[in-house]
C-alpha cells in the first residue's frame, strides 16, 4: 500500500469572485484558494511536487458551477485519521464562502479527473440585453444543429495544439415555468469558450441578426472562419461533470428565476435593475443545490463503506 491517497472531491463556486478556475500568478481563483487552505492545514507540502491538486473542468471568469470535480493527493496517515466529515468542516471553516466544498472519498492512484463521462452546461438566454424568445419548437430544432460529432472552431475560441472535435450528446431548451429561459448542452468535452460562443450565435439568431443557414453553415464549413462573437459569462453554469463512478447529482432546484420585463415598462433602467436581481437568483439556486448535494455523511473512515 502506498504511503498516499488520492482523494476525489466535488466542488461548487461562483464564479464572479475569482478569475477563472485555474491556478494564475498574482489573482484569486478557485484551485489557488483550495490550495491555499490546504496548505494552511498543513496537508500540502508546498516544496512537494508529488502532491497535486487539480480541477476536472476549466472555467473563466465570471462562469459560475454547479458541480465540477477534482482530485488532491494527500498522505494515507492523514487520510486514515480524518472522516469525509472532518475533513470537508476542516476546509469549509477555511475556504472562501464563494466555494462550497461538497464531498470527498477515496479514488485509485491513477483515476483522473479530466476523463469524464460527460458535462452539463447551462446558458439564462433571457438575461441578455434585447433578448426575444423565439417559439419553443422552433428554438428547439436550432438546437439539434448543434448535437453530434464536429469540427467546433468556428464555434470557440482554439488553443494551439487543441483537437478541435468535438462531440454534443444533447441540446435542449431550458425551461422555467413554462417560459424558454436559454439551453442546455451536454458533451464529452468543450472547447475554450464553444458554449458561450453558441449562446451568442443562437441570441443573434433570436434577434434576427443570423439566420439559421449562416449557423449551419459554420458548422459543415468550419475551415471558413466566420466569429459570431461571445456571450457574457455571467449567465452560464457549469451544470454538472459526471464520471461512471460519480453520476451527476439530480437537482433540487426550487428556485424561482423571474421573467425580465416587457412591454412599455421595460425600459433601460427597470431592465438593468432585473438582470442584478436575476444574477442573484442564479447564486440563490446554486445555494440551494449545494446544500442537498454537499449533505454531510456520516461519520466513518472508508466512504465507500
Amino acid at each position: 500500500m502506498t504511503s498516499t491517497v488520492r482523494l476525489f472531491f466535488r466542488i461548487g463556486y461562483l464564479g464572479d469572485a475569482f478569475h477563472g478556475s485555474q491556478i494564475q500568478p498574482d489573482v484569486r481563483t478557485v484551485q489557488g484558494e483550495l490550495i491555499n487552505v490546504f496548505r494552511s492545514l498543513k496537508w500540502l507540502d508546498k516544496d512537494n511536487e508529488n502532491h497535486l491538486l487539480v480541477l476536472s473542468s476549466r472555467t473563466d471568469a465570471g462562469v459560475h458551477v454547479r458541480v465540477n470535480g477534482g482530485i488532491v493527493t494527500l498522505e494515507r496517515e492523514l487520510w486514515t485519521a480524518l472522516t469525509p466529515k472532518k475533513m470537508i468542516r476542516a476546509i469549509d471553516d477555511r475556504l472562501d464562502k464563494n466555494i462550497a466544498f461538497l464531498t470527498v472519498e477515496e479514488v485509485e492512484e491513477d483515476w483522473n479527473p479530466r476523463m469524464a463521462a460527460f458535462r452539463v452546461y447551462r446558458y439564462r438566454l433571457e438575461g441578455m440585453e434585447f433578448w426575444k424568445a423565439p417559439d419553443v419548437e422552433e428554438f428547439t430544432t436550432w438546437l439539434q444543429c448543434f448535437v453530434g460529432t464536429y469540427d467546433a472552431r468556428n464555434f470557440a475560441r482554439l488553443e494551439e495544439g487543441k483537437n478541435p472535435m468535438r462531440t454534443i450528446l444533447k441540446a435542449e431548451p431550458w425551461m422555467e415555468d413554462g417560459r424558454l429561459i436559454g439551453f442546455e448542452l451536454t458533451g464529452e468535452a468543450f472547447l475554450w469558450n464553444q458554449v458561450r460562443r453558441t449562446a451568442n450565435a443562437l441570441f443573434r439568431l433570436a434577434i434576427g441578426e443570423l439566420t439559421l443557414k449562416q449557423i449551419v453553415e459554420a458548422i459543415d464549413e468550419p475551415m471558413k472562419p466566420v466569429d459570431f462573437g461571445v456571450a457574457p459569462p455571467e449567465w452560464l453554469v457549469l451544470w454538472g461533470v459526471s464520471w461512471d463512478e460519480f453520476p451527476l447529482p439530480e437537482s433540487s432546484h426550487q428556485t424561482s428565476l423571474s421573467p425580465p420585463p416587457t412591454g412599455r415598462t421595460a425600459e433601460r433602467t427597470r431592465r438593468s435593475r432585473w438582470q442584478r436581481a436575476a444574477q442573484h437568483e442564479v447564486k440563490t439556486m446554486l445555494y440551494s443545490e449545494w446544500a442537498t448535494i454537499g449533505t454531510l455523511p456520516l461519520s466513518y473512515h472508508n466512504s465507500r463503506e
